[in-house]
């Protein structure tokens, strides 16, 4: 009986999982238009979701990330670095591969209203002579690498290497309803080939499995978690489907259709899908979604959204992804967004004319339906319908 017990005591000690809480906050987006600030912004910023996953120009001399697509989301965590801990807000971003925070030493703006890492009052604290230069709209992030203990929930990560930002110009991270970004990509996307927070974990055998989970409560402001070292089958209802990863980068799968009501409205011959966190909504091709808003009735108002009535998501169909020969169902309950007093289509067009094909992100409109496993033992993701 006792070997029983110290058997299975080992078998509960190897499939812990690390549970961190993600919290919903306002977006950037609606932060600027509270402030009535979005149409000035627009004026010198102009968003495109695509500059996040198109290829880098080969002759940026300085690794580059985009930074415009977090303008609409709106889950966050909380994450500590430094001995002892200093706590920031991050997005936990399965479109990037960085983890990057404010410093003391930035004078900008933007990180005197956010939380900074001062590598002075952290014992553990290792610095380098890297540079790291994050890019969005007209200005930039720029800053250094450093090393020290990053804690992840109750997952202790030592020795990762993150950014500490010198420079924060322009007023978008001023009002950004986060500090900073914690990459869940491939290594093969990260910027100065710094290794990403998840990498590290497994390396240092933090994680029982090579892998990680999402679940978005749809609702209240609480009850998201992000999930690292196993997956907790009571967020989702049925078994989980597998896809295989297309591109090692990004988190990228193949799709078979888009559909409406039995009719393929994009993706006619399948087309490349990235299952991104970091991304609010559903965005894709501007052709195929200009398309898609005329067919929710969709129109644009003065701050650039665009507006549905909210009555026709009790008519409107379902929008169906078909992955790896599964359907994913998505209702008009769930593209088409209630805010305050109007009802905003869950959809986002970019511009895709340095990319050969279709490629669409299925962001947390998705992810809030459709309980997400990133494997990255297997590359592959699993998909269940949240509970």
């Amino acid at each position: 009986m006792k070997w029983l017990l110290l058997l299975s005591l080992l078998a509960l000690s190897e499939c812990i999982i690390h549970k961190v809480p993600l919290v919903r906050k306002k977006s950037l987006r609606k932060n600027l238009i509270e402030k009535g600030l979005l149409k000035d912004y627009l004026k010198t910023h102009t968003p495109n979701l695509a500059t996040k996953y198109l290829p880098k120009a080969a002759f940026d001399s300085v690794p580059t990330e985009t930074l415009e697509n977090y303008l609409d989301t709106e889950y966050f965590g909380t994450i500590g670095i430094g001995t002892p801990a200093q706590d920031f807000t991050v997005i936990f971003d399965t479109g990037s591969s960085n983890l990057w925070v404010p410093s003391v030493y930035c004078s900008s703006a933007a990180c005197s209203v956010h939380n900074q890492f001062n590598p002075e009052d952290s014992s553990t604290f290792q610095a380098t002579s890297e540079s790291l230069s994050i890019t969005y709209g007209t200005g930039s992030m720029t800053g250094f690498l450093g090393y020290d203990t990053v804690k992840v929930g109750n997952i202790e990560d030592t020795n990762q290497i993150f950014g500490l930002s010198e420079s924060e110009p322009g007023s978008f991270l001023y009002y950004a309803p986060f500090d900073g970004i914690l990459g869940l990509a491939y290594p093969s996307i990260s910027s100065s080939d710094a290794t990403p927070v998840f990498d590290n974990m497994w390396n240092e055998g933090l994680v029982s499995e090579d892998l990680f989970s999402v679940y978005l409560n749809s609702d209240d402001e609480s009850g998201s978690v992000v999930m690292f070292g196993g997956i907790d089958s009571s967020y989702y209802t049925g078994s989980l489907n597998w896809v295989p990863v297309s591109y090692e980068g990004y988190w990228q799968i193949t799709l078979d259709s888009i559909t409406m009501d039995g009719e393929t409205i994009a993706c006619a011959d399948s087309c490349q899908a990235i299952v991104d966190t970091g991304t609010s909504l559903l965005a894709g091709p501007t052709s195929a979604i200009s398309n898609i808003q005329s067919y929710i009735g969709a129109s644009e108002n003065s701050d650039g959204e665009m507006i549905v009535s909210c009555s026709s998501m009790y008519s409107l169909p379902n929008i169906v992804f078909t992955i790896n020969g599964v359907q994913y169902p998505v209702p008009a309950s769930a593209y088409i967004l209630e805010e305050d007093d109007a009802c905003i289509s869950g959809f986002e067009g970019m511009n895709l004319d340095t990319y050969t094909g279709e490629l669409w992100i299925l962001g947390d409109v998705f992810i809030r339906q459709y309980f997400t496993v990133f494997d990255r033992a297997n590359n592959q993701l699993g998909l269940a319908a949240a509970a």
